[in-house]
């Protein structure tokens, strides 16, 4: 953790349904100002934790403070966060402005104030001069800046982002990813950001944690997360990997615990290629090819065991080809694999 100070900190916290532990004791600290998101399948807790913090939800256990503030028993509306949904969530009768307005409107804001602040963030959403329509005339992206103009307009100390993106196309998604970090950098608060789009966690967030089965498998940025996995659930979710494990790490190894190795730090050669002395080779069969773009996908078989080698296709060799069916050796170094624990 950094000298920041702490926007969320959880200790302990628990949800259970009956016999279904929703979330299992975790731990957490979200920085201050940071863009964290929590990333995992259905079901992983992910999303009952983002309500535990926003106070849609009672914790079994534990407690859930707010920038040093126990608020476990603090109703929703007195809490200092804000949250955006995935299904926007926006008054069909009201304009965009009565939409954005809404919060400071209960607040009995004076009309002078609640005008001015509204055009301030329809600005920031880069939605300047759509106060009048109403959300049935917009898109689905400027929809979802509506909800987040609204969210952020009474100045929350935390955002709490419910798959805000899962209903657009993945166009649109790509630039709202680039847009929210956009805006996250602009105004400085703390997002926390749900969602099951590993991609779209690592495209936008200062750190990541992973949730699977009620609990955290691994808290660290995206580049530690993908570079240096510490489980094989983490290893397999984030990305594409090969787990090497067995007979044949121990052979590499000297261990036969599980090891993960990326499908771009294997560089797949001809048969007759010199291999240096220091570098892990395999002699398999190619299976599969698959032409990507920028990149081309192989499917080897070693040893009844398969790997997932991906290249640059500019790096393709004329002479080799890479066709199916056609024996080759995988090599890659040694420091590239990581040790799996649990595995």
């Amino acid at each position: 953790m950094t000298a920041r100070a702490i926007a969320v900190r959880l200790r302990g916290l628990s949800r259970h349904f009956g016999d279904v532990k929703a979330l299992d004791s975790i731990d957490l600290e979200v920085n201050d100002g940071e863009f964290f998101s929590m990333l995992g399948p259905s079901g992983s807790g992910k999303t009952t934790c983002l309500r535990l913090i926003a106070g849609f939800e009672q914790p079994t256990t534990g407690t859930i403070e707010l920038h040093g503030q126990q608020v476990a028993d603090v109703p929703p509306y007195e809490r200092d966060v804000n949250t955006v949904f995935q299904d926007y969530a926006l008054f069909p009768h009201m304009t965009v402005a009565d939409n954005v307005a809404y919060g400071l409107m209960v607040r009995r804001v004076a009309k002078s104030e609640r005008e001015k602040r509204v055009r301030e963030m329809l600005d920031m959403v880069r939605l300047p001069g759509f106060g009048g329509r109403k959300p049935s005339q917009l898109s689905g992206g400027q929809r979802q800046r509506v909800a987040l103009a609204r969210a952020l307009i009474n100045h929350p100390k935390v955002l709490l982002l419910d798959e805000p993106l899962g209903a657009l196309d993945l166009k649109l998604r790509q630039e709202m990813q680039v847009e929210l970090k956009a805006i996250q950098r602009e105004i400085g608060i703390t997002f926390i950001f749900v969602t099951h789009d590993q991609e779209e966690a690592m495209t936008m967030s200062d750190r990541i944690a992973v949730f699977n089965h009620g609990k955290i498998e691994q808290v660290g940025t995206p580049y530690e997360m993908y570079e240096n996995p510490h489980t094989r659930f983490v290893a397999e979710f984030i990305g594409t990997t090969n787990v090497v494990e067995g007979e044949m790490a121990r052979t590499i190894h000297g261990k036969s615990a599980a090891y993960a190795i990326r499908p771009e730090r294997i560089v797949l050669c001809p048969p007759d290629a010199d291999v240096p002395l220091d570098s892990v080779y395999l002699t398999g069969v190619i299976r599969d090819v698959t032409y990507l773009g920028m990149m081309t996908r192989c499917t080897v078989e070693v040893n009844g065991s398969v790997f997932t080698v991906i290249e640059p296709s500019a790096q393709a060799r004329p002479a080799f080809g890479y066709a199916i069916g056609a024996a080759c050796v995988l090599v890659w170094k040694r420091e590239h694999m990581r040790p799996l624990e649990g595995a």
